[in-house]
C-alpha cells in the first residue's frame, strides 16, 4: 500500500514514521488521529516480533507435536506481517524470514508425523533454536522427510519477494534513471521466469534437493540486486533460472 511515510499526531504533535511502528497511532499518547507528512511511499512490511524462546523453554516437558504447534503460530503471526518494501525502499529477502517460513512448514510435517528418528528430530530441535537468530539448517542436513520443508519455505518467500519486488518497480513513484530502464525491462522478463520456476517448486510440493530451492532463492536476491542497477547481477539471475529449468 502507499502511505505517508511519515505521521503527525493532531492530539499532542508527536511525529514518527510509519514503517518503524506500522500504526497510525501515535506512539507517545495513543490516539488515533493523525495525519500523514510528505509524500506518499509503498510500505508493505510492518514492525513483528520473531521470538521462539517460550517454546524452546518447553522442549524437555511438551512432546515434539505440541512444540510444533506452538513454533508453527509463532512463525504464522511473523510472517503474516513481514514485507520487504518499507518507506518505498526495496529490503532485502532475509534469512531471519526464510528461517520462519522453513519452521512453519517443518512444524506441519512434526505435527502429523508420529514418531521422528533422531536426525528428524535433530533438524526439527535445530530450527526452534536458531530461527529467530535467521539461521537454517545446512542443506545437506535436511533429512529427506522434510526436504518439502525447505522447498515449499523458498517457494512462498520467493512468491511474497517477487510480489514486493512488483511494488517496488511499479507502485512507487519513483522515476529510473535513463541508464537503468533498458536493465528494468530486461528484468521484468526475468522475473516472469522467475514465476515459473516458483510454480514449479510449488507444483511438486517443495519435494526437491535443499541445494535446488537454495539456488532458486539465490537468482532471487541476485534479481533484486540487478532491478536496483546492478547488470552483473541480473546476468546472474538469467544464468541462474536457466541452469535451474534443467533442473526443476
Amino acid at each position: 500500500m502507499n502511505v505517508r511515510g511519515e505521521r503527525e499526531c493532531t492530539a499532542c504533535g508527536t511525529r514518527w514514521s510509519y514503517a518503524e511502528t506500522g500504526s497510525v497511532g501515535c506512539p507517545a499518547c495513543g490516539s488515533l488521529k493523525s495525519v500523514g507528512t510528505g509524500e506518499r511511499t509503498a510500505t508493505t512490511d510492518r514492525p513483528a516480533s520473531f521470538d521462539l524462546t517460550s517454546v524452546r523453554g518447553a522442549v524437555d516437558e511438551a512432546a515434539n507435536d505440541e512444540l510444533a504447534d506452538r513454533a508453527r503460530q509463532i512463525c504464522r503471526e511473523y510472517v503474516r506481517n513481514r514485507g520487504f518494501v518499507a518507506d518505498g525502499d526495496l529490503r532485502p529477502l532475509d534469512d531471519t524470514y526464510l528461517a520462519a517460513m522453513e519452521l512453519r512448514h517443518a512444524a506441519d510435517i512434526v505435527a502429523r508425523t508420529s514418531r521422528l528418528t533422531e536426525d528428524e528430530e535433530m533438524y526439527f530441535l535445530s530450527l526452534l533454536r536458531d530461527a529467530d537468530d535467521g539461521t537454517r539448517p545446512d542443506p545437506e542436513t535436511v533429512p529427506p522427510s522434510f526436504h518439502e520443508a525447505r522447498g515449499l519455505a523458498v517457494a512462498d518467500a520467493v512468491r511474497v519477494y517477487r510480489r514486493d519486488l512488483r511494488v517496488w518497480v511499479e507502485e512507487t513513484d519513483r522515476e529510473p534513471e535513463p541508464k537503468l530502464e533498458a536493465e528494468l525491462e530486461n528484468a521484468q522478463s526475468t522475473l516472469e521466469s522467475l514465476i515459473d520456476h516458483e510454480t514449479r517448486l510449488r507444483m511438486l510440493e517443495g519435494d526437491v534437493e535443499p541445494a535446488i530451492a537454495e539456488r532458486l532463492l539465490e537468482t532471487t536476491r541476485h534479481l533484486a540486486n540487478g532491478v536496483q542497477g546492478d547488470g552483473a547481477e541480473l546476468e546472474a539471475a538469467r544464468e541462474g533460472l536457466e541452469s535451474l529449468a534443467k533442473t526443476l
